[in-house]
């Protein structure tokens, strides 16, 4: 069972580490975040009831730090009912291979994600090149390479379900082609990925000290500009509550939603960069 899972060639520990690396947040009662180094894991479900799916897999190397705080939260030797991938960049499936080992949970994502998650097509190469920080300029020692999760990794239902959660999925490519975000509408909790982030996750000293401003999707990996503009539309359009991201700090009533809104009328001046390899001139 297990040789049919692997990472890339190219997979490695990525030394860096932010001031809110360890610490989780309980945002709702049925929804926790947890900051691994530079990135944010979701557990949805509630601690009473032991039912929960866990939402992107962290860092490489981080699986140890997972299972422990899924214990602390949920009771020794709990495991979620399935692990929901909002992306398959390496900083949300680091610890995917080791989890789905030791949970034998199955892993959901988008189909247009699937080739990045089969062994069958790597992601673009970052983009080191592209306005923005010192992030960007490391990006080329971040893994790209195509996982191989065999089996395990399934189609996320086509009705926008969201197995074993309240949620539903809703596809915001444009950081990659088969992104989702995931949304409740009864008290408009957002899941948001990488669709767009809380904190400029180009610049080093602010991944570091996680200073709170929102931003479009991560520069250095997102290869579809227009399709992140629709994305983060479709995103405010239904005016969430709390938005939990894959980077920065979560954000939630009146400054959600004027961020939002200021980040869709200013989108191609806060989040396009002024240049880099993916970048079509068309958008300014």
């Amino acid at each position: 069972m297990d040789q049919e899972m692997n990472y890339g060639d190219d997979y490695k520990y990525i030394p860096t580490t932010s001031v809110g690396s360890g610490i989780g947040r309980e945002l709702l009662q049925d929804l926790f975040s947890h900051t691994v180094q530079i990135v944010n894991i979701n557990f949805v479900g509630n601690p009473d009831t032991g039912d929960f799916v866990l939402v992107d897999a962290g860092m490489p190397n981080s699986a140890e730090e997972i299972i422990s705080v899924t214990e602390e939260r949920f009771g020794k030797n709990s495991r979620p009912k399935a692990i929901i991938l909002t992306h398959g960049h390496f900083d949300h499936v680091g610890a995917i291979v080791e989890l789905v080992e030791h949970w034998e949970v199955p892993v959901y994502a988008h189909e247009l994600e699937m080739p990045f998650l089969t062994g069958e097509k790597s992601y673009p190469e970052p983009d080191a090149t592209v306005e923005g920080g010192m992030v960007a300029k490391m990006s080329p020692m971040f893994p790209n390479e195509s996982i191989n999760l065999g089996s395990h990794v399934e189609m996320l239902p086509s009705d926008g379900t969201v197995p074993h959660t309240d949620f539903k999925w809703i596809h915001t490519s444009g950081h990659t082609p088969g992104h989702v975000s995931l949304f409740r509408e009864e008290d408009g909790a957002l899941i948001a990925g990488d669709a767009f982030v809380t904190v400029k996750q180009e610049s080093l000293y602010k991944v570091l000290t996680q200073e709170q401003e929102i931003s479009g999707p991560p520069r250095y990996l997102t290869t579809d500009w227009e399709a992140a503009k629709e994305s983060v539309i479709k995103l405010e359009a239904l005016k969430p509550t709390i938005a939990v991201t894959g980077h920065g700090l979560p954000m939630s009533g009146d400054i959600l939603s004027k961020s939002l809104d200021k980040l869709v009328q200013e989108f191609d001046s806060i989040a396009v960069p002024d240049f880099g390899k993916y970048v079509d001139k068309n958008t300014h």
